[in-house]
């Protein structure tokens, strides 16, 4: 989210992973057209325009299916984050392939009708009934404008103005697009090919999507139940021992889970700990998830930015979190669970000598960069997806 609403602001990876992308794509396409050459052979081949067609049709839904993936691959592996934090780009151009085949697919099928092509699609075949002959092309047509709106609506002006929580409302459509195109598509396959290839593409990205929501919500509950059963009877002067400093690899955190309560993000930065709230303002995204990028908590899912000491995002931002005190004793995190209200300082407790999680990452990072980190000061980073 920016001050003012401009063009999307490219930096050296966002181009990277626009470009690997659009090169994926490029290249399944390309490998689709091998592979019908090679089983279509002679009087059995088809038309290349229709090879096209369903090139970008099967694309579209396999990029819907990662886009669906992203999420809960983000709770289990950290390396996701990067797919996670550029979603909102997969999503558009997801967008644009679905947009590709149904444009190819109407001139197809519907351009040499007298009357408007789009009124022949949805009066042509009335048979909702039927199993073997259910007009399948609505379905498509339903899931390219809920595409449309997703995509069209990505843009910062459309969060800010729609509100959050109506955005975050309209793109949980996502799961209403994801169903009608399997459903366009089994239709479709069903009427048109006896081939097993399409049921199994559709089975397996159904059951993946199923099983890691299922899997992340089970493992949210379990890390509750958890730090629920470990710590009870919670007071206001209570400090509550929430593991060892080592525990916490260098600008990432622990999220401490409590009984009735928020989750708590504690975050080890350059032998320092700060603990917020782990409840982002914007859209309540998961700050522990996340990491301290320029000297601020970085919100996994838009970007949203927060100074550990005080819960407040950087100048011109006005966002706050609440912040909770810490200390550490034998490099141990103690934790007052009563939360401080949002954006009051706190000084982080500091413990000395080199642990064995900023080994690893200082193994990661050459000193120019390290150097270079400390020395930028804190600003919003602009995660447009």
């Amino acid at each position: 989210m920016s001050v003012i609403y401009s063009a999307v602001k490219w930096n050296r990876y966002r181009r990277i992973y626009d470009l690997v992308l659009l090169a994926g794509i490029g290249l399944y396409l390309v490998l689709f057209f091998v592979v019908a050459k090679v089983v279509w052979p002679g009087s059995h081949a088809i038309a290349n325009r229709v090879l096209l067609i369903r090139a970008l049709g099967t694309c579209a839904l396999l990029l819907l299916q990662l886009v669906l993936c992203i999420g809960p691959l983000a709770r289990f592996d950290r390396r996701f984050l990067t797919l996670l934090q550029n979603r909102r780009h997969l999503g558009v151009i997801t967008f644009c392939v679905a947009l590709a085949h149904a444009v190819l697919a109407f001139g197809y099928y519907y351009g040499f009708h007298l009357r408007n092509p789009l009124v022949v699609l949805l009066t042509s075949n009335t048979n909702y009934g039927s199993w073997n002959a259910f007009p399948f092309q609505v379905l498509g047509l339903g899931t390219l404008v809920i595409l449309f709106l997703l995509a069209a609506t990505s843009h910062d002006f459309w969060q800010k103005n729609l509100s959050p929580s109506v955005w975050k409302s309209l793109h949980m459509l996502v799961y209403l697009a994801y169903g009608l195109l399997v459903m366009h598509v089994a239709l479709g396959t069903h009427q048109a090919d006896a081939s097993l290839t399409y049921p199994i593409v559709l089975g397996v990205g159904a059951v993946t999507i199923i099983s890691l929501h299922l899997a992340a919500g089970l493992r949210e509950y379990v890390r509750d139940a958890l730090g629920s059963s470990a710590v009870s009877n919670i007071t206001k002067e209570a400090w509550i021992d929430v593991g060892s400093v080592d525990e916490i690899p260098n600008r990432q955190a622990k999220i401490v889970c409590l009984p009735g309560r928020e989750r708590i993000a504690v975050f080890q930065y350059d032998r320092q700990i700060s603990a917020v709230s782990n409840v982002c303002a914007h859209q309540r995204g998961p700050l522990g998830e996340g990491q301290i990028i320029d000297g601020c908590i970085t919100c996994p899912w838009h970007g949203w930015q927060y100074r550990p000491q005080d819960g407040k995002s950087p100048p011109p931002f006005t966002e706050k979190i609440a912040t909770y005190r810490v200390r550490v004793v034998n490099r141990h995190i103690l934790l007052n669970p009563e939360p401080l209200p949002p954006g009051t300082a706190i000084e982080p407790a500091r413990f000395e000598s080199e642990t064995s999680a900023e080994v690893t990452s200082n193994r990661r990072e050459s000193p120019l960069a390290a150097r270079e980190n400390n020395r930028r000061s804190c600003s919003r980073v602009f995660w447009h997806h």
